[in-house]
């Protein structure tokens, strides 16, 4: 099986941590826009719910990747091997795969809180958003 190296891991860990942490003020935005908000229909509250996902997840995995950081980075006090980035890297990279598609969701259920033309658009862009992000890069 072929393994990467230690310093592509800190490279790759070091850009989604950026990336995770501009997503989890986006989505945390969101949802304290969602919670002032006064109305409470069904579908304010699945976007609520969805966007919550999406900033938990976020969260959870700028704290992983920051781990595979900590442990890549050259004079951490501990001896790594490849099998002690397993479990930060799985929670990482799903917790950040689950966070994109949740806010995909967001985005795809947002436009139906103003028009059946708006909501049929933005989930089309969601979509496309989403098959792009999984199939192409």
């Amino acid at each position: 099986m072929f393994e990467l190296s230690f310093d592509y891991w800190n490279q790759l860990a070091g850009h989604l941590i950026l990336t995770c942490a501009l997503l989890t003020g986006f989505s945390i935005a969101i949802t304290a826009n969602l919670i002032i908000n006064s109305n409470s229909n069904r579908l304010h509250n699945a976007i609520l719910k969805v966007s919550t996902i999406s900033s938990g997840c976020f969260l959870v995995a700028v704290f992983a990747l920051t781990n595979i950081l900590m442990k890549t980075t050259e004079g951490y006090p501990f001896e790594v091997t490849n099998a002690d980035l397993t479990k930060p890297r799985i929670i990482g990279i799903l917790s950040y795969m689950l966070g994109v598609v949740s806010l995909l969701t967001v985005i795809g259920m947002s436009g139906w809180t103003k028009s059946r033309n708006t909501g049929i658009f933005t989930t089309v862009v969601s979509a496309f958003a989403l098959i792009l992000i999984m199939f192409f890069i």
